[in-house]
């Protein structure tokens, strides 16, 4: 067959215990499609040095030169439309020709370090360096970089589902998918490396993807350290997985300048992604944590102060120890909002849980390493229709008593609320009233609700309900302005029959009450 130039070259970059020879194996089955396993080697072993048990052999049958492989070899002519070359991510050495990255359509493959790691050998300790982790997230900054981002393969996916998996890649790479991809005859290939025998058997017995092996053998402690060195590599690059109709979960940010924030953890201010508590935090194990919701206008916190007493009230009260200061919290805040440029129009959920335990349990006595503090701050307006107003609905889901857990502490054990808010969702409304045990309004499931009659304001007393510090500020207003406040037991129907009625709190600021309906 005469030779052609290649239209298209598919660089696959991954690391070892991949999936990737299978994925070579698939692309050969293609009638348009020519294959290279690992072109690279060569000049990998000339240029490091690195042992192999073939390696004079291999030296003396593969082009070592690496600008003539890439130049001759990678983009030479061809007999086909495409060619598809599987590369290791380490054999991508400095030095190598400029358009190895800029030509052609790439790809990574990963697969967790997890089970990478679990089959090795007990003899066998690879190297970080070994694993090439890190290899491929320089590649794939390398070529992000560059203009030419590479589509990212999970390999758990593909040999889930490969044909989903195998349609969706070849749409990104703009060739059309063959059947004939998911299936391929078992023994040795002609278009294999010398190296297959040392390294494909399991391959060589393959007829197509294997599935997952649903449960795996016990990971060996003593790969743990490599174990962590190398799950940040593989979770950032997990984040560019092109996931399958089925398992898709990416839904649409409702601010989308939200996507790249910055968030205090701990210690320390991480990207959006790394914003995560230990499982063994309280927040996790009983939502054993405190919390204020703060506003940011004209670069400003509404009411700091205020919000801070009622945090390290809450917190007293469930007799947290080794509390950060208060200017440590202050401190947090204004580096969050600082390092995220936002001055106005932003939220902070400012959240202190009890801390990470020493082991799973309910006991305080757990938590050894101190308090864990979280600064989110976001691009967040008024989470309510404040022109239009609002809608409320009655819930059956009563107000939490004193008796059982007080609402003057601000804590994140929410699913009192959060059952009204349920209520509220499934009525189309956009919250839900609560009321205490004797059937008085005491709030919604979010904010604190006030009603107008006759020139008179009133709002439920705060026994049950928080006592809101946006709320505690229209009191004040109230009264500055010589209206007549009440602060007393309100029944529904007064709601029902006000002149007006409001609700209050840092997420809404005031929100006009348009439609009330009651169950």
């Amino acid at each position: 067959m005469a030779e052609r130039e290649i239209e298209v070259v598919i660089h696959l970059w991954c690391t070892r215990r991949s999936a990737s020879t299978s994925l070579m194996y698939s692309f050969a089955q293609r009638d348009d499609t020519e294959v290279l396993d690992e072109p690279l080697y060569a000049n990998y072993l000339r240029v490091t040095g690195a042992q192999r048990p073939y390696r004079e052999e291999l030296l003396s049958k593969m082009e070592s030169d690496g600008d003539k492989v890439v130049k001759d070899i990678i983009f030479g002519p061809g007999q086909k439309k495409y060619r598809f070359c599987k590369h290791m991510a380490t054999q991508r050495l400095h030095g190598l020709p400029d358009n190895l990255m800029e030509s052609g359509n790439h790809c990574i493959l990963i697969r967790n370090p997890l089970d990478v790691l679990t089959s090795y050998d007990k003899e066998t300790r690879p190297s970080i360096s070994d694993l090439g982790y890190d290899s491929l997230v320089s590649i794939f900054s390398d070529l992000h970089s560059r203009g030419n981002t590479p589509y990212v393969i999970d390999s758990d996916l593909l040999r889930e589902d490969p044909k989903a998996t195998l349609r969706g890649l070849c749409d990104d790479l703009g060739i059309p998918f063959q059947d004939e991809m998911v299936k391929w005859e078992s023994g040795a290939k002609p278009f294999e490396g010398m190296w297959a025998p040392y390294w494909y058997k399991n391959a060589h017995e393959s007829t197509g993807f294997e599935p997952p092996r649903k449960y795996t053998s016990a990971f060996p402690s003593s790969l743990y350290e490599l174990l962590e060195q190398s799950m940040p590599f593989y979770d950032f690059l997990k984040r560019y997985v092109r996931m399958n109709t089925t398992k898709a979960l990416n839904p649409k940010l409702p601010v989308f300048a939200n996507a790249k924030l910055l968030a205090w953890v701990g210690d320390e201010i991480v990207p959006r992604e790394s914003a995560k508590v230990s499982v063994f935090d309280s927040i996790v194990q009983g939502g054993d944590a405190v919390w204020e919701g703060l506003r940011i206008y004209n670069g400003k916190v509404f009411k700091l102060e205020e919000h801070l007493d009622r945090l390290f009230d809450s917190a007293k009260a469930l007799a947290f120890n080794n509390l950060p200061t208060r200017e440590y919290v202050k401190e947090a805040i204004f580096k969050t909002l600082i390092r995220n440029g936002m001055f106005h129009n932003a939220h902070i959920r400012l959240t202190l849980t009890r801390g990470k335990k020493v082991t799973s349990g309910m006991s305080p006595a757990f938590n050894l390493y101190g308090c864990t503090l979280i600064v989110l701050a976001e691009w967040k307006p008024p989470v309510y229709d404040n022109e239009s107003g609002i809608t409320l609905v009655t819930a059956t889901t009563r107000r939490n008593s004193p008796n059982n857990l007080d609402s003057k502490i601000h804590h994140n054990n929410l699913l009192n609320n959060i059952l009204a808010k349920i209520e509220g969702n499934n009525s189309y409304a956009d919250d839900a009233i609560m009321l205490d045990k004797d059937g008085y309004v005491s709030e919604t499931n979010a904010t604190n609700i006030f009603l107008v009659k006759k020139g008179c304001v009133a709002t439920p007393h705060a026994d049950y309900c928080l006592p809101g510090i946006t709320r505690a500020t229209v009191m004040e207003l109230v009264v500055k302005q010589n209206l007549v406040l009440r602060e007393r037991r309100i029944s529904l129907s007064e709601f029902h029959t006000a002149d007006e009625v409001f609700t209050t709190g840092s997420m809404g600021e005031l929100s006009p009450v348009s439609n009330l309906f009651i169950k």
